[in-house]
């Protein structure tokens, strides 16, 4: 869908790491035939215009839509790898990663627990140095970075510390300068606590942890504020004040601007030498080959990927 409104939306030129066969079969059976022409990256630019470029992945595609498939882990593996080389050896601008099933491939033996971790280690084995990739959910409206990300609520506490709010926040602050092109962003840290621990009355993480951190930013020269009580962070006179909020845990981020953006957020890695960008949203089994699917986040990341990218190359789909 999102190449059949390409000339309408005016979208950079991209490709799709993908077995051509099913992409067909799934056209066809949807109703919506879409040319395509199986390319090599350098040839994805000129062929965009007449068809979807698609780049064979080299392992047959089985799964039924919908259901979750064990053959369906190798092809998503691979393409994921093989997106990351593209970029790494300058043969494409950005990665833009579609939805996975993590249960699908942890079950082929997947040790990552998703693409961001898996993309740093593709990113690591070429640079040969450790990488801290940040997640980042971003919009017009808003911008949320989750220090924790897929951990239960209860070890939150144990797992964030000062050090790690420090990284991340440090991180952020780069890319949005590099990527971004901010000269100074402006960071929001949100307290663990409700009410940021009420000065302790309510918990003494936000003392403990998350204050020092503020302050280390601070000294880095990092314009950064908190902690501040997160119930009144997200309202419109307060986003006007910051530019990116560091958040404590998964849902105190992600709640806020799947709220406020829900069919347009795109989820950005930050920390790692390429672009890569992701929907907000996930698989949808229960309207996975129904037509019903709204492409809006997918068109948003695969537009912010080749912004930040700032490359004329096409970007990998997979």
């Amino acid at each position: 869908m999102a190449w059949r409104r390409r000339v309408e939306l005016g979208l950079p030129a991209f490709y799709l790491i993908a077995d051509p066969d099913a992409l067909q079969r799934r056209a066809a059976a949807l109703g919506t035939p879409v040319p395509i022409a199986v390319i090599e990256p350098h040839d994805a630019a000129k062929t965009f215009a007449t068809a979807l470029p698609i780049v064979d992945l080299g392992h047959a595609a089985t799964a039924e839509p919908g259901v979750p498939d064990g053959s369906s882990a190798p092809a998503a593996i691979t393409a994921i790898r093989r997106a990351t080389a593209d970029v790494i050896a300058g043969a494409a601008a950005a990665v833009v990663t579609n939805p996975v099933a993590k249960n699908v491939l942890y079950r082929s033996g997947f040790v990552e627990p998703g693409h961001t971790e898996f993309l740093a280690r593709l990113c690591e084995e070429q640079l040969g140095r450790a990488l801290h990739p940040v997640m980042m959910l971003w919009s017009p409206e808003l911008a949320v970075v989750p220090v924790t990300i897929h951990l239960p609520l209860a070890q939150v506490p144990q797992r964030l510390t000062t050090e790690l709010i420090v990284e991340t926040g440090r991180i952020v602050d780069a890319d949005l300068k590099q990527r971004f092109a901010m000269k100074r962003p402006r960071l929001a840290i949100a307290g663990l606590n409700p009410h940021a621990g009420e000065a302790g009355a309510l918990g003494a993480e936000d003392n403990a942890v998350v204050a020092p951190a503020v302050g280390q930013l601070i000294g880095d020269g990092i314009d950064a504020r908190g902690p501040l009580p997160a119930d009144t962070m997200f309202h419109a006179g307060a986003r006007a004040s910051y530019d990116a909020a560091l958040c404590m845990y998964h849902d105190q981020a992600l709640i806020p601007i799947k709220t406020l953006a829900f069919d347009h957020a795109v989820n950005v890695t930050l920390g790692l030498p390429i672009v890569r960008t992701s929907p907000d949203h996930g698989t949808a089994f229960d309207i996975a080959g129904t037509g019903k699917a709204d492409p809006a986040s997918l068109i948003a990341a695969i537009r912010l990927a080749a912004r930040l990218a700032g490359a004329k190359r096409p970007v990998a789909v997979t």
